[in-house]
């Protein structure tokens, strides 16, 4: 292991693609602290203060996953405040599209030329997002509702129409630069590099929500927490790399004076294939009840029955109420998300066109039943555990009082596993490109 790591150092190439990525991402959380124009920085940290020592009831919501996607910068209302949300969320209604319009999907079955006219969309739709998102983002802080503090987080210059408006390019110009800096990491870097930079904003409210544990719990609680953590964090780590693999063989065909196919392969169906958009589209749903009742509360303190309903059951991520709908929604999620992202009628005719067969399966309708069944059953566990995994920061808030953005759960544990592991992919397919051996065995 050590001899392996050292030859990537000792590896000119790789070497500079890993130190380009180091100092992408230095500049990215440099950006996380230079605040934005007409933000009181002061009062900013003054404000967040009783949140982070967890006195505080903090942001809520998706406002909290935004705050973690963006490694703490949202709240402080920095350059790079929006993180890579708008990205995320743009990719995400970008790849939804393609069942709507036949035009995004056509694109997709192009190849190179057709995905990156999607990728030149999803950058468009990145910056309207990062417009939308911004605007809503300082509306919020202008009201008192970001941060519960009595000092006005924005000086008086950033109350005129031109001080809200830059203040909107600023942010929207900061997402756009973290875009391109993923898109350097990808072409020059180790790659991933969207994945990479929510990796370290994620990685960063670690130390963080430690030193909570550790201060309100003490250290033997954190170590219990600690080592649950590396338990979690394995058996994340198994069901990440586990997958149903479905034989295929190919047969032989001549093609002039050579023969092609004869060979056998498989078709790897992951456990999770949804990844981590279910647990987003879920906490953004659950959102919405809440924000409504935001809107409709009384003027006079006297709020409508079925807002102090939601306000009681939907808002409190410890409340078992909102624990099972938060669980049940994953799963449905989870199944919509795969029925969308694999087509196993489009998957059967490709084995059909290239003379691929599964032995024991008809080709054509029979082979895209086969692959919907064993789809569906394999589906079933993976979106038990999103659910399971979902629910662990949940609990926490019960048990141990930590706050939702508790590091061994969740979001935050998906992201760092699933990215952790493809980065080292990575790595180690460049370093067997110089070398027999890499970084894995």
């Amino acid at each position: 292991m050590f001899s392996a790591v050292a030859r990537i150092f000792r590896t000119p190439d790789l070497r500079k693609k890993i130190g380009f990525s180091l100092a992408i991402v230095a500049l990215f959380r440099l950006g996380s602290f230079i605040p934005a124009p007409f933000v009181d920085f002061e009062v900013v940290q003054n404000c967040l203060t009783p949140i982070e020592s967890g006195s505080g009831d903090g942001a809520a919501g998706l406002y909290a996953l935004v705050n973690l996607f963006s490694g703490g910068a949202l709240l402080q209302l920095s350059i790079f405040a929006l993180g890579i949300m708008p990205y995320i969320t743009a990719s995400i209604i970008v790849q939804l599209l393609r069942v709507v319009i036949p035009h995004f999907e056509t694109l997709y079955k192009e190849g190179q030329s057709g995905q990156a006219r999607l990728t030149q969309y999803t950058r468009y739709l990145t910056i309207a997002l990062g417009v939308l998102q911004s605007t809503t983002l300082i509306t919020v802080a202008r009201s008192g509702q970001l941060i519960p503090c009595d000092l006005p987080l924005i000086t008086s210059d950033g109350e005129t129409i031109w001080g809200m408006l830059l203040m909107v390019i600023t942010m929207t110009a900061g997402t756009g630069l973290i875009m391109w800096m993923g898109e350097l990491i990808t072409e020059r870097g180790v790659g991933n590099g969207m994945s990479l930079l929510i990796f370290t904003s994620i990685a960063a409210t670690f130390p963080g929500s430690l030193m909570q544990i550790a201060q309100q719990q003490g250290v033997e609680i954190l170590l219990v927490v600690i080592a649950i953590g590396l338990a979690i964090i394995a058996a994340v780590i198994f069901v990440e790399q586990s997958q149903r693999r479905i034989p295929v063989q190919y047969a032989k065909r001549m093609v002039g004076r050579r023969t092609y196919g004869g060979n056998n392969t498989y078709i790897p169906i992951k456990v999770n294939m949804a990844g981590v958009v279910p647990v987003i589209f879920a906490s953004s749903l659950l959102y919405l009840p809440s924000l409504i009742a935001q809107f409709n509360q009384g003027s006079d303190g006297v709020n409508p029955w079925w807002v102090d309903w939601i306000n009681n059951n939907l808002t409190n991520g410890g409340h078992p109420l909102y624990m099972a709908l938060y669980f049940l929604l994953i799963v449905g999620f989870t199944y919509f998300y795969v029925a969308i992202t694999f087509n196993p009628e489009e998957v059967a005719d490709n084995m059909k066109k290239y003379g691929g067969f599964i032995p024991g399966i008809r080709a054509g309708r029979p082979t895209a039943e086969y692959l919907d069944y064993v789809l569906t059953r394999v589906t079933l566990p993976g979106s038990l555990y999103l659910g399971l995994v979902a629910l662990i920061p949940l609990i926490a808030l019960v048990a141990i009082n930590a706050n939702q953005n508790f590091p061994f759960g969740g979001t935050s544990i998906l992201i760092m596993v699933g990215v952790g592991l493809e980065t080292v992919k990575q790595i180690d397919s460049q370093l067997q490109q110089r070398h027999y051996e890499g970084l894995l065995r």
